[in-house]
């Protein structure tokens, strides 16, 4: 086990990526406290998200950027070289098709920086959660 000497939260993997403090009260405030250079990748998905489900909520589960409906639809969170989009096994088997140049894991899509983000498939991917969710 590793602990985190921020937070004192322990993991199984020695440097695990993962928020430290307080999480924050919105999906703003937890853009705004991203590096300057990531915010505009976040604020990109989250517009995304926001317009393919426009009755979801907004909030933070996990400490994570998440929209919601009756439960946790999709979500994301910003890492070292990637951004993580969290919509769930079955919507990562769904997609694996459109998926095979990202790195994906059980629920999980990690989207690298130094490539343009494919928001037309976000987008599908949301919708895809919203609908089967």
């Amino acid at each position: 086990m590793w602990k985190c000497p921020k937070c004192n939260r322990t993991f199984k993997n020695t440097n695990q990526e993962h928020f430290c403090g307080k999480a924050p009260a919105s999906i703003e405030a937890y853009i705004s406290s991203q590096p300057t250079e990531v915010q505009p990748y976040l604020r990109q998905i989250k517009h995304t998200i926001e317009t393919a489900l426009p009755d979801a909520v907004e909030k933070i589960s996990w400490s994570m950027p998440t929209f919601w409906k009756k439960h946790n639809l999709i979500q994301f969170a910003a890492f070292q070289k990637h951004i993580g989009v969290y919509p769930g096994p079955e919507a990562v088997q769904a997609f694996a098709d459109r998926l095979g140049e990202y790195k994906t894991s059980k629920g999980a899509i990690r989207f690298p920086y130094e490539e343009p983000l494919p928001l037309e498939l976000i987008a599908d991917i949301a919708r895809w959660c919203g609908d089967n969710g």
